[in-house]
């Protein structure tokens, strides 16, 4: 490039500067749009060419003027932080990226992201640039955490009720526990505390996304026990498919005694302190429903996992768990925890022979002949009677001295 070139090029990106410097919000929101269609997908060396080598002049422009505006919600952040993303996404960004971290650009991201007035299309931008940040360098990594990154994150993927920002979040969460041993416990912990929320499609997010990152923790935090369990409760299949998939990843691990003894307790009801409503009430039917549903999902696990060894069927026996079972086929209210129990109950009866004439006793001759035909079939011709010696049977197949009824 000549002399003259060069002039010519530097006093171009003088007057595009100088414009943006006395242009209101429509001029720089025009630029901006000009400026990203111009230039998404080009490398370092091309910015630096097409700005005369000042593409950072400009960069740090557009960091100023967003830090300056996002509190007041009268610009187009997610445009603005679009035309952010076309330096740090450039191939060879390095310099980019340093720059903006120096102007204090993930810090004021983060704030974005926390900002209730902001939509949540303009927050998956936000997400989008941390996420290139994220994985430029395991320092960046570190700087994201340390500004508290991750307690952010993780709220915008529970709170965000647009599918693409859920996504964003779980993917950048995945990341920031990745090659990250400094706040790899922290995402973890984080990920634990959410899986409370109520939303069905953020908490399938939080659910798989928390079964990526305990594939990479030593240990497993016993916390992660009670609320695992309350996830049975939903009525989301996406949501109990995901809890039901960490369940068979942590039985393999310390805790798995204590979840399938957690899982054997959630087959009676009624020990748990909730039994039938003695009214119509609306919340205590709703209560009630809810906790057959983690019945049934409780028997549907205990199946998997007793198909999934022999020696986790052993501790199912060992825990009464054929007696249980039973108890569980009487509960009329609600026919899938029948399925379930009956489906998970052919699973010993079918790998342990003796267990048979124990569970013909416990139902009875009629009724375990229509059970060995069809398991899943059998709920309809379990009436009050047949319920009642469910309800009473005596088979227990516990080393255990405290077995109780159902």
């Amino acid at each position: 490039m000549s002399s003259q070139e060069e002039q010519q090029g530097i006093g171009r990106v003088m007057d595009f500067l100088e414009e943006w410097d006395h242009g209101d919000k429509t001029t720089r929101n025009r630029m901006l749009n000009t400026f990203v269609a111009q230039n998404e997908g080009k490398t370092y060396y091309e910015l630096e060419t097409a700005f005369a080598l000042g593409a950072s002049l400009f960069l740090a422009r557009m960091t100023t003027w967003i830090r300056l505006t996002y509190m007041f919600g009268k610009t187009n952040v997610g445009l603005q932080l679009k035309a952010v993303g076309v330096f740090l996404s450039a191939s060879s960004n390095h310099q980019y990226i340093l720059e903006f971290l120096e102007d204090g650009g993930v810090l004021t991201i983060l704030d974005i992201l926390g900002q209730i007035h902001i939509t949540a299309e303009d927050k998956h931008q936000g997400l989008l640039l941390l996420q290139t940040i994220s994985t430029t360098s395991p320092k960046y990594k570190e700087i994201i955490c340390e500004s508290q990154g991750v307690k952010v994150v993780a709220e915008c993927l529970a709170e965000s009720d647009w599918d693409d920002t859920q996504e964003a979040a779980q993917v950048l969460l995945e990341t920031l526990a990745h090659g990250n041993p400094r706040f790899q416990p922290q995402v973890y912990q984080r990920l634990v505390g959410l899986m409370a929320v109520s939303s069905p499609p953020a908490l399938q997010r939080i659910i798989r996304t928390l079964r990526t990152v305990q594939a990479e923790v030593k240990t497993v935090h016993p916390s992660i026990l009670e609320p695992l369990l309350q996830l049975l409760h939903s009525l989301s299949y996406e949501v109990e498919g995901e809890a039901l998939g960490l369940i068979l990843d942590l039985s393999r691990s310390g805790l798995g005694p204590e979840l399938l003894r957690g899982l054997v307790a959630l087959l009676r009801p009624s020990k748990g302190g909730q039994q039938r409503p003695g009214t119509e009430d609306p919340e205590e039917m709703t209560a009630y429903f809810s906790v057959l549903v983690q019945q049934a999902a409780a028997a549907k696990a205990i199946r998997l996992l007793a198909q999934s060894g022999e020696d986790t069927s052993q501790e199912l026996l060992d825990l009464d768990v054929v007696h249980y079972l039973l108890c569980a086929m009487a509960t009329r209210e609600h026919k899938d925890s029948q399925i379930q129990a009956s489906l998970a109950l052919m699973h010993f009866v079918q790998t342990y022979p003796d267990i048979s004439d124990n569970v013909r006793g416990g139902m009875g001759i009629e009724l375990f002949e229509n059970f060995m035909q069809s398991p899943d079939r059998v709920h309809p011709n379990i009436d009050e009677i047949q319920a009642e010696k469910l309800l009473s049977n005596k088979v227990h197949q516990t080393k255990e001295s405290e077995v109780g009824e159902c």
